[in-house]
């Protein structure tokens, strides 16, 4: 299979690039100015243009939009959430995602069953409302709400996409008290990733299997 994961360089990501490599797929990783990966920043809509020529001509079986960012993490209401964190996490969270989904379109279209996986998260979801961290909820429920619709509108070109909770990780971003690995989240995603067709297009799943509420 030929696979393209953005935000490969770290974290979940690099372990669904280093999983996919190793059981012999042929795997286009990207981050921000890393050697090894093509060199994509998702919030520079210039950029996509060498994607786009980067991947002429070659079919894309499944693309794994990775890269997002949790900026306001730590913020206050009475003092934070000011409009570039706003701006950045949408650029991020909801613009890049749907920016290389449309680069890598004609690719898709030119695998045998083309899939898309868009890494969102259970703090999309209306029924986790728990407060705060408001910029990275808003555009994760945006890139959940944007998957279910290009689930929609991919389906006659024979396209399948599924958005993913991958679970509370111990990463940079889910910190040491997290409940999972990061190689146990990539271990699921793969699965989850394998079993997505056209029947379930446009589900919302967790990285152990399970279907989340919308």
């Amino acid at each position: 299979m030929q696979i393209v994961i953005t935000g490969a360089n770290r974290g979940i990501g690099h372990a669904m690039y280093q999983s996919y490599r190793d059981a012999g797929h042929e795997v286009l990783g990207t981050a921000r100015g890393r050697e090894g990966f093509h060199n994509l920043d998702v919030t520079k809509p210039a950029d996509f243009a060498a994607l786009g020529a980067a991947m002429d001509g070659k079919a894309v079986d499944l693309l794994i939009c990775n890269a997002g960012v949790y900026l306001d993490k730590h913020h206050s209401l009475a003092d934070g959430y000011d409009a570039e964190t706003w701006a950045q996490s949408f650029a991020a969270n909801v613009t890049g995602v749907f920016q290389t989904i449309q680069t890598l379109l004609p690719n898709l279209q030119m695998a045998d069953q083309g899939k898309i996986a868009i890494i969102s998260s259970q703090m999309a979801s209306d029924t986790k409302a728990p407060g705060g961290s408001y910029a990275y909820r808003a555009s994760k429920a945006a890139a959940l709400n944007l998957g279910r619709n290009l689930a929609t509108d991919l389906n006659g070109l024979g396209i399948a996409v599924g958005i993913y909770h991958p679970g509370w990780v111990k990463t940079d971003m889910g910190g040491d008290a997290a409940d999972i690995t990061v190689a146990e989240s990539a271990s699921g995603l793969l699965d989850r990733f394998a079993d997505l067709s056209l029947d379930s297009t446009g589900c919302f799943k967790t990285w152990d299997g399970r279907d989340h509420a919308f």
